[in-house]
């Protein structure tokens, strides 16, 4: 997918988060909203294998939240541990263009070529990890940065 369609895709998909985190009678928790960003996310972008969420359960462990793609997703990762672990240890978003040269790689479906993981911050308190997988080697640059960086602020 190009640069301007991808750009065009996301405006979409924030578009209709935006308005549902501002629709009256739209009240959701913190898990409800994960489900309908990863819904919405995954229908703009059905070329990605998985989409989904790793919720903070306990001080070092990250657990399956809502998700969509292949039931493939791994169920617990301890923080510190492939992809999604440092995103959460880091608190900061990874890009990995080549997931098989990532130290320390977690595979939960082989498929996988590169990945993102974004952190979810509230309060100053990690509370999940935005995981994005492809199944093409460089899927994601700054501008899937910059765009799921800003839709996690409405889970």
């Amino acid at each position: 997918m190009n640069s301007v369609n991808k750009t065009e895709q996301y405006k979409k998909a924030l578009s209709i988060i935006e308005h549902l985190s501002g629709a009256d009678g739209y009240q959701l928790d913190g898990v409800g909203k994960m489900a309908t960003v990863a819904a919405i996310l995954k229908m703009h972008f059905p070329e990605w294998i998985f989409v989904g969420f790793y919720r903070v359960t306990g001080e070092d462990t990250l657990v399956i939240g809502p998700y969509q793609g292949a039931i493939l997703a791994c169920g617990t990762i301890r923080i510190g541990r492939g992809v999604c672990g440092q995103c959460a240890l880091q608190r900061k978003t990874l890009i990995v263009p080549d997931v098989s040269q990532f130290p320390g790689y977690i595979a939960c479906d082989d498929a996988t070529v590169s990945e993102i993981a974004v952190p979810v911050i509230k309060a100053d308190r990690l509370v999940a990890v935005l995981d994005v997988d492809s199944g093409l080697r460089g899927a994601f640059d700054s501008a899937d940065q910059h765009f799921l960086e800003k839709i996690v602020h409405f889970v």
